[in-house]
């Protein structure tokens, strides 16, 4: 992620309230300045120049229920960056933005907008509803899709995608959760849902969990498997597994070996950037492992950030 943020006075005083979830987003956007301590995030020290300040103010504007508080305890609009670039070093050559402004009721998950070669944006999962962002995120280019990547992530589709008038993508396996969808994914077929854009379900997470893979580059892995710090590698989130854990490990086996990208953008955890060759060699270990993996309780304490 880029410091696109122009630099502002150092405040002083900033903290992590009670509200916080332990969510991760925070510790994404600024791992030197938040740690997780007891279950929760907590700011270790006080951001010591321009650069780090930027970072806190990114993960203050992320933080699903705006747990991270500079000493007056209001933010201001003024220091909000997004959205981020996450591929480019500024907003207009990057390929994918980070929207930051994650929403309590996604559980803080992350969204990204990714633009295509016309220029038209498509939204990958939704941050809060505001019309604000919506606004902002219009002038950057049409929105022409908005993607879902399981049911955890829909509560704000439908009003996004009637803010662009654009059509509103979901499995049948959680289409339950945004039943006037536009646009219904079936089976496990992998489908093409835009220029160079491919869905392939995967269900394990939820019973209608999906994965994007754009230009064979950027894969938004919702809450299927993402980037975990603590482990250095991708992981399944086997804790937090609302269908099956059996059905994600066969879903890998089925999909892996065709999945080519260098992105890993989740929903939930961190985000990696590393060589195509290398990501597919995870992924072939990730899958191996995931076989192993048996049905447990859920336990939200038990992830691996």
């Amino acid at each position: 992620m880029n410091d696109t943020l122009a630099a502002q006075p150092s405040a002083s005083g900033w903290y992590v309230d009670e509200r916080c979830t332990n969510c991760d987003v925070a510790r994404q956007l600024a791992p030197d300045l938040i740690h997780e301590v007891d279950g929760r995030s907590e700011l270790l020290r006080q951001p010591r120049d321009a650069a780090e300040e930027r970072r806190v103010r990114a993960a203050a504007f992320a933080c699903h229920t705006r747990s991270i508080r500079p000493a007056t305890g209001r933010l201001d609009d003024q220091w909000d960056p997004y959205p981020l670039p996450v591929d480019g070093t500024d907003e207009a050559d990057a390929t994918v933005l980070f929207c930051g402004h994650n929403s309590t009721r996604t559980a803080g998950a992350n969204s990204y907008l990714l633009r295509r070669p016309s220029g038209n944006l498509m939204m990958v999962d939704t941050p809060r509803w505001s019309e604000t962002l919506a606004a902002r995120y219009e002038r950057i280019g049409t929105v022409t899709d908005v993607l879902l990547t399981h049911r955890d992530h829909a509560a704000h589709g439908r009003r996004y995608a009637d803010r662009f008038a654009a059509r509103l993508w979901i499995h049948e396996g959680d289409l339950d959760a945004a039943p006037d969808a536009d646009r219904v994914l079936r089976a496990t077929d992998s489908v093409e849902v835009g220029d160079g854009v491919l869905a392939h379900p995967l269900p394990g997470h939820t019973a209608g969990s999906v994965l994007y893979v754009a230009d064979e580059r950027y894969c938004f892995s919702g809450d299927s498997f993402y980037w975990s710090r603590a482990t250095g590698d991708i992981e399944v989130a086997e804790s937090i597994t609302w269908y099956s854990i059996e059905e994600l490990a066969a879903s890998l086996a089925r999909t892996a070996e065709r999945l080519r990208f260098e992105w890993l953008l989740p929903g939930h955890g961190d985000r990696k950037h590393l060589p195509a060759a290398e990501m597919a060699d995870r992924m072939r270990a990730l899958t191996a492992r995931t076989a192993t993996l048996r049905p447990r309780p859920v336990d939200f304490t038990a992830i691996r950030w």
